[in-house]
């Protein structure tokens, strides 16, 4: 599939940052409910004095409530806009966007990019503390609180047989039509000076609710409630456990994506359109 700029318009790279508590997700929906592309759509359309509506396309949607460090987007505009604008873009939409959305870099980007398909990576971070007294107040809005003390040595060893690629359909959220098998490159946990306690999830792709799906499980390991293979169990049968709990979206921070070397984006941006199957899967098995 060809992902040819069109003639007469340039792509801009898009680097930006959000806070996802008044969102409901990063992709437009219908109902007129706030979303992060429609707050950036609008003000790129205001601040170019544009007619027309230019349409993001983002690294990885995320969901109502969920955060965003380093997120990437791309769009198309005229290269007559861009040539105009380029130079003050960046300020303008720092004055029109409203303060829980940030753009912190335009560029234009190299030949191949696409911010979704050229991706290699994406790696989210999730929060939670154990302390008995909850969460720090000024941490509410990005930390969970866990009421059941963590064992995060147990957490790390349950989460050690679910890297490679695998089908994750027990951690997804099935959509039709759509894949879940993806390669997990981490999954660690570690637990700050501070007590507060962070998983490192990075993989090639997600599928619907798989990082906070596999936080909840590795949280029951956590608290004893779950022995340590249970979550590589959880996997290998398939099927959604009604016991894997989807742990609130608040936790939750897109940190940074991964892209490789320019010359190699249009070959990556290709190759991530192929729908995967696992050795030995037939065509049509997901």
């Amino acid at each position: 599939m060809s992902d040819e700029v069109k003639p007469g318009f340039v792509r801009v790279r898009m680097d930006l940052s959000y806070d996802g508590k008044d969102f409901s997700g990063w992709a437009k929906q219908a109902g007129g409910r706030r979303t992060v592309q429609g707050e950036i759509e609008d003000a790129l359309r205001t601040v170019t004095r544009s007619q027309e509506t230019y349409e993001l396309t983002v690294a990885g949607r995320t969901d109502a409530g969920v955060h965003a460090r380093g997120q990437v987007a791309h769009v198309d505009l005229p290269a007559a806009l861009w040539d105009e604008h380029r130079d003050k873009l960046l300020r303008r939409l720092a004055g029109r966007l409203p303060k829980d959305v940030r753009v912190w870099r335009l560029a234009e980007a190299p030949y191949g990019f696409n911010a979704r398909f050229s991706a290699i990576w994406r790696r989210y971070a999730y929060r939670v503390t154990d302390h008995h007294g909850g969460v720090d107040p000024l941490l509410r809005g990005h930390v969970l609180w866990h009421d059941w003390e963590l064992d995060v040595e147990a957490m790390n060893a349950a989460s050690r047989p679910l890297l490679g690629e695998h089908d994750f359909a027990a951690y997804c959220k099935r959509r039709e039509g759509a894949t879940t098998i993806r390669t997990l490159q981490e999954l660690s946990w570690s637990r700050g000076a501070d007590g507060i306690i962070t998983a490192t999830v990075r993989a090639d792709a997600f599928c619907h609710n798989m990082v906070r799906s596999l936080v909840g499980a590795m949280l029951f390991v956590g608290d004893g409630h779950r022995p340590v293979e249970w979550p590589g169990k959880v996997l290998a049968a398939g099927v959604r456990d009604s016991a894997v709990h989807v742990v609130r979206p608040h936790g939750l921070t897109l940190e940074e994506v991964g892209y490789p070397a320019d010359e190699l984006l249009m070959a990556r941006n290709q190759e991530a359109r192929n729908k995967r199957t696992l050795p030995g899967a037939g065509a049509g098995c997901c």
